[in-house]
């Protein structure tokens, strides 16, 4: 009897410990996946003025819109949480995507092989957002799931482990808009 009641206070034990182990790593590894997204938005971030460089000598009527997107990228740059950030690079998008929807009334701008190159990255950039935003949002979703079910919820609890934001998108942000920068004969 002894050994049956010292052989399940082991499996508590070790059942415990993988439990606690598990909630570590899922929280280091979306981490890990934040510093990925962080990655992406930097070099986001970094395109965005050789873009408007690159296009404010030909939008000079539009100078309204380019600097309503340095703006955005400002806060973007500056944004500190999950949410923040989220905030921010959505302003950020609808921004970019003003932009690209005025490119179409710029015949010569959309035969620029700078633009063209600048706006191939982002467009690279933007795809390689998404998945990191992706990935990041499927571990935070194992790691709150796992606080939340029960009996991994009790050591939750007891390690004072706390659910982790999601990285949003905002509603209008869903629909992909679609820029045809194609040129026309």
């Amino acid at each position: 009897m002894r050994w049956v009641v010292l052989g399940i206070l082991v499996l508590a034990v070790v059942w415990v410990i993988w439990t606690y182990n598990l909630l570590v790593s899922l929280r280091h590894q979306i981490q890990n996946a934040w510093k990925q997204i962080d990655v992406q938005l930097k070099r986001r971030h970094d395109l965005i003025p050789n873009l408007i460089e690159a296009v404010k000598g030909y939008m000079k009527f539009e100078q309204d819109t380019l600097e309503k997107v340095m703006e955005a990228r400002a806060k973007a740059v500056t944004s500190r949480s999950v949410k923040e950030t989220a905030d921010a690079e959505n302003v950020l998008t609808q921004a970019l995507g003003r932009i690209f929807a005025l490119m179409e009334n710029y015949p010569d701008l959309k035969a620029n092989e700078n633009v063209l190159r600048l706006q191939e990255e982002l467009t690279t950039t933007e795809n390689q957002i998404a998945f990191s935003r992706q990935y990041y949002n499927d571990l935070v979703m194992r790691f709150n799931m796992r606080q939340e079910v029960f009996p991994s919820s009790l050591i939750a609890r007891f390690f004072n482990f706390q659910p982790t934001e999601f990285f949003s998108v905002a509603e209008a942000e869903k629909a992909t808009p679609r820029v045809d920068l194609t040129l026309r004969a």
